[in-house]
């Protein structure tokens, strides 16, 4: 078994994680793969298991299991580099809420056991696909996004489901979430939580200009087509954080699930509403001492 690291070296808190791995490997004689800029963490010492490459891609094409390490932007970079690559995906949060990144750092030397018995699930996460009205094609594993470029202007954009119009929305912007994405920026903006791998996305508007104006929840298999007329202000399209910038307009995007899926590792001790108790802290009752 090889196991690749994907991490980023400049949130010093990967750095223990990243050692903890490398320490299992020597004591199991398991090879872990990661990228030269990884090397900083470890100067000075010696790990028979620390295979150096190139780059990220390098590491993952050699290995068996990814080990991305980090939040959940770790976890999203990872599935950005692994669209078209087909292997399981184990997450260390090392960061705050981590949605997707189950394992937590003080647990790595049992999860890597686990693995290396085979003792793991695969929770497979589907992908939502854009293609824009010049052909472009975009993935998302948590959300787009059209929003306001300045603090100070809402925007307008249209949104119709299977050819069917729904609303045209003034707000400071409009979340179109996958399930998995349903607990990002979703979530913050009061949309519902979706159980990963319901064939479903939510359209959320963000800060709408009437109370009325709610989430909807709609089935993944059709279109969703969202329009984006010229305005005063400049509005933003992003797929998972990455910014497209809109030259022309009108700007319109057909959305509907991807074939695309990214497999992430479930431990036998995990599953989703655990993560869910354990980070939201459902069931905390703050008036106990």
């Amino acid at each position: 078994m090889k196991l690749a690291v994907v991490a980023n070296p400049k949130k010093y808190s990967v750095k223990d994680s990243f050692i903890d791995i490398l320490h299992w490997g020597d004591e199991h004689e398991v090879d872990i793969i990661f990228s030269s800029d990884l090397q900083e963490l470890y100067r000075g010492e010696e790990h028979s298991s620390a295979m150096v490459v190139e780059d990220e891609k390098e590491a993952i094409d050699q290995a068996d299991i990814i080990i991305a390490v980090g939040g959940d932007g770790t976890m999203l970079y990872t599935a950005r580099l692994m669209k078209n690559i087909q292997k399981p995906i184990l997450g260390v949060n090392s960061g705050r809420l981590g949605f997707m990144a189950y394992t937590q750092k003080e647990n790595i030397d049992q999860a890597l056991d686990y693995l290396k018995e085979g003792t793991y699930r695969i929770d497979k996460r589907y992908m939502l696909e854009a293609e824009d009205n010049e052909g472009n094609i975009y993935h998302a594993l948590n959300e787009f996004l059209f929003a306001k470029k300045d603090s100070t202007s809402m925007v307008n954009v249209s949104a119709e489901y299977n050819e069917m119009f729904i609303n045209n929305y003034w707000a400071d912007g409009l979340i179109v979430a996958s399930p998995t994405g349903s607990t990002a920026y979703n979530l913050s903006s009061s949309g519902p939580i979706v159980m990963p791998n319901s064939d479903v996305m939510v359209l959320t508007p963000i800060n709408p200009h009437t109370l009325t104006t709610r989430p909807l929840v709609l089935p993944s298999d059709k279109s969703l087509k969202v329009s984006v007329q010229k305005q005063e202000h400049e509005v933003l399209f992003s797929y998972d954080g990455q910014i497209k910038e809109i030259l022309s307009y009108p700007f319109e995007v057909y959305i509907r699930r991807s074939n695309f899926t990214i497999d992430l590792i479930e431990l036998p001790n995990q599953s989703y509403f655990d993560t869910l108790r354990h980070k939201l802290m459902w069931g905390v009752d703050s008036r106990e001492d």
